[in-house]
C-alpha cells in the first residue's frame, strides 16, 4: 500500500501498517494506538453496512469532540458514504434545517455534552425519536436510522455500543470489497456553511482534498512523535482537516478537548507536552491570558497554524510569536478547502503575522473588480478569485447557487476583499458579503433576521449587524422594530432563542428603533446600521 493516502478513508489503514503500537489519540482517560483506531474504525464501517449504508448515502454527524466521532467519521469515509457533520452549537432549528437539506439516512448524535441535551432537541425535531426509539417520519423522509453516543453504559436499542454489535453480520472481506470501490472523484463531505441569502448550504468536496492537508502537514513540524491540541471543533472544516485527517497523515498524537477552556489547554500543553496547536487569534489571546496568572512551562511547543491577516489579529498574531510559539498564517473557506493560501516558518515573520500566504501547490488566484470582473494588477484590492482541485464541487441539490459561485471558467468567487502584494501574498481585508465571524463561527445576518421574528413575537421588523468584541472578534447586534403595544428587552430575546438556535448566533446587543433605514428600493441601508451600532455601543461600553 501506498506511503501517501488518496482517499480519507485509507489512512487509518496507512497509518496502523506505519505506527501500530503508537498512541494516536487520547480523550480524558480514554486512548487508543493506531493500529486499535483503525480495528474500530473497521467495525464501524461494518457495522454501516449492516444498518443498510451504502456508497453515496449521507450519514450526519452531530457530535461534539471525542474519539467516537473519529471512528465515525472515517467509517463512513471508508465504505464510500458521504459525511456531513453538523455544527454542535446548533439547536432544534438548525438541526431539523441540516438533517432536511443533506438528506441524511443515518444520524450519529451524541446524548449530551455538559448541559447541553442533544438528543432532547432531537426528540422536539423528529416526532417519532423518543429517545429509544425511531420510526421513519415523514418529516424526514430519508431518514433511517439514529445511533446515540452516550458517555454512560448504555445499551439501549439505539446506542453506540449496539450498533457496534451490527459488525458482526458483516464479513471483513465484503468492507474490503466496498472500500476498494471508492474512487477519489467520488463526494466524501457535505460541510455546512451559511449564505448571505439566510439559509445553510452542503459545500460537496470529494477525497482530493486530502492531497492538500498531506501536502501542508509534509512541510509543518508535525510528523511522528508530535503531539497536537484537539481543542477546535471536529465538524469544522478546520478543525477536521488539521486534526482529524492531517495527525493520521503525518503519525501526530491527539490529545483532544470537548469543549474549549484555556485553562485546561494550559495545562494540558504542559503535562501532555504538547508540540502544534491550530486555533484562531481568540484561542490565541485566550492562551496567553491564562498563561499570565497559570505560568506553566510551555516549552515544548513549535508550531502553530493562525489565520492571520486581518487587521484585527495581527496584534495578537505578533504577540503569539514572542509568547508561544511561531505560527503560520493562511487563508480558506468552506468552498475552497482549508487553506487554499498559506505561509510557511520560512517565511518572514511580518509575512506570517499580516498575510494570508501564497497560494498552495495546484491553486491559483486573481483580484477582480466585483462590478466588472476584470483583474486588477497587484496592489489594487477586489474580490478574491480561486481556482483548482480544493475548489467544491458544487452546493448539495443547489445548481442555482452553485453557477453564482464558480463561473465557467472554474473560478470560485468567494465575495472576500483582499489584494497581491509584490512578493506574490495575499493581503485578506474582509468580506464583501454582510455575513459576521463570531469566534470564527459563519453567521448569516438574513438567516438570524429570520429566526428573530419567529422565535420573539413582539418584533415586526429586524436587522442584524456586526459590532467589534474585544475576544470574539465581532458579535451580533439586533435593531428591532417592535409591534405597537409591545416591549422587547436583551434578556427577552436570550431567553427565546436559548436552545432553539446556535449561541453564537443570538444577538449580544437589542437595539429598539422606531423605524430601519431604507434605501430608495427598500432596502435596509446595514452600513449606517452598522456605523451607528459601532460608535454607539463603543461609546456604552467605554
Amino acid at each position: 500500500m501506498s506511503a501517501t493516502a488518496s482517499r480519507f478513508g485509507d489512512l487509518p489503514r496507512i497509518a496502523a501498517d506505519r505506527w501500530r503500537g503508537e498512541v494516536a489519540i487520547c480523550f480524558r482517560d480514554a486512548q487508543l494506538t493506531f493500529g486499535e483506531l483503525n480495528d474500530e474504525i473497521d467495525r464501524a464501517a461494518r457495522a454501516l453496512l449492516a444498518r443498510g449504508i451504502r456508497k453515496g448515502d449521507v450519514v450526519g454527524l452531530w457530535v461534539t469532540n471525542r474519539i467516537e466521532f473519529t471512528i465515525a467519521l472515517y467509517a463512513t469515509l471508508r465504505i464510500g458514504a458521504i459525511a456531513a457533520p453538523m455544527n454542535t452549537r446548533y439547536r432544534q432549528h438548525d438541526v431539523a434545517y441540516a438533517l432536511k437539506l443533506a438528506e441524511c439516512k443515518l444520524l450519529f448524535v451524541v446524548e449530551r455534552s455538559g448541559p447541553v441535551e442533544y438528543v432532547e432537541m432531537l426528540k422536539a425535531v423528529i416526532p417519532d425519536f423518543d429517545g429509544e426509539r425511531f420510526d421513519k417520519t415523514a418529516g424526514f423522509p430519508h431518514l433511517m436510522d439514529i445511533v446515540v453516543m452516550s458517555d454512560t453504559a448504555d445499551q439501549g436499542p439505539l446506542s453506540w455500543e449496539r450498533f457496534l454489535d451490527d459488525a458482526e453480520r458483516v464479513t471483513s472481506e465484503r468492507l474490503e470489497e466496498v472500500a476498494a470501490s471508492v474512487k477519489v472523484e467520488d463526494i466524501a463531505l457535505i460541510v455546512f456553511t451559511s449564505g448571505t441569502t439566510g439559509n445553510p448550504k452542503g459545500v460537496m468536496h470529494d477525497h482530493s482534498l486530502l492531497r492538500n492537508i498531506c501536502e501542508r502537514y509534509d512541510i509543518w513540524p508535525l510528523q511522528e512523535g508530535t503531539t497536537v491540541l484537539n481543542f477546535l471543533p471536529m465538524f469544522h472544516l478546520y478543525g477536521m482537516s488539521e486534526t482529524v485527517f492531517g495527525c493520521m497523515h503525518a503519525g501526530a498524537r491527539q490529545v483532544v478537548m470537548d469543549t474549549w477552556d484555556p485553562e485546561l489547554a494550559v495545562r494540558l500543553i504542559e503535562k501532555e507536552r504538547i508540540t502544534g496547536l491550530h486555533g484562531f487569534e481568540t484561542h490565541y489571546a485566550d492562551i496567553m491570558r491564562a498563561q499570565q496568572h497559570l505560568k506553566a512551562d510551555l516549552s515544548s511547543l513549535r508550531f502553530g497554524s493562525l489565520p492571520a491577516g486581518m487587521e484585527n489579529s495581527n496584534a495578537v498574531a505578533a504577540l503569539v510569536q514572542k509568547a508561544i510559539c511561531p505560527t503560520a498564517s493562511g487563508w480558506g473557506m468552506s468552498e475552497a478547502g482549508c487553506y487554499v493560501f498559506l505561509s510557511s516558518l520560512d517565511d518572514t515573520e511580518e509575512q506570517r503575522c499580516t498575510t494570508s500566504g501564497r497560494p498552495s501547490s495546484g491553486l491559483e488566484f486573481k483580484i477582480l473588480d466585483p462590478a466588472t470582473g476584470e483583474e486588477r494588477p497587484n496592489g489594487i484590492e477586489g474580490e478574491i478569485a480561486v481556482r483548482g482541485y480544493t475548489v467544491m464541487r458544487g452546493y448539495f441539490r443547489d445548481p442555482e447557487a452553485t453557477a453564482a459561485a464558480i463561473n465557467r471558467d472554474g473560478w470560485l468567487l468567494t465575495g472576500d476583499r483582499g489584494f497581491k502584494r509584490p512578493d506574490g501574498f495575499l493581503q485578506f481585508l474582509g468580506r464583501y458579503k454582510e455575513m459576521l465571524k463570531v469566534g470564527g463561527e459563519n453567521v448569516s445576518p438574513a438567516a438570524l433576521e429570520t429566526e428573530l421574528m419567529a422565535l420573539v413575537p413582539a418584533i415586526e421588523q429586524v436587522a442584524v449587524v456586526g459590532v467589534p468584541d474585544p475576544r470574539l472578534i465581532e458579535v451580533p447586534c439586533a435593531y428591532v422594530v417592535l409591534k405597537p403595544g409591545t416591549e422587547c428587552s436583551l434578556e427577552d430575546v436570550k431567553a427565546r432563542c436559548k436552545g432553539k438556535i446556535a449561541s453564537f448566533k443570538i444577538p449580544h446587543y437589542v437595539v429598539p428603533v422606531d423605524a430601519l433605514p431604507m434605501t430608495a428600493s427598500g432596502k435596509v441601508q446595514r452600513v449606517l446600521l452598522r456605523d451607528r451600532a459601532r460608535q454607539e455601543i463603543t461609546l456604552n461600553s467605554e
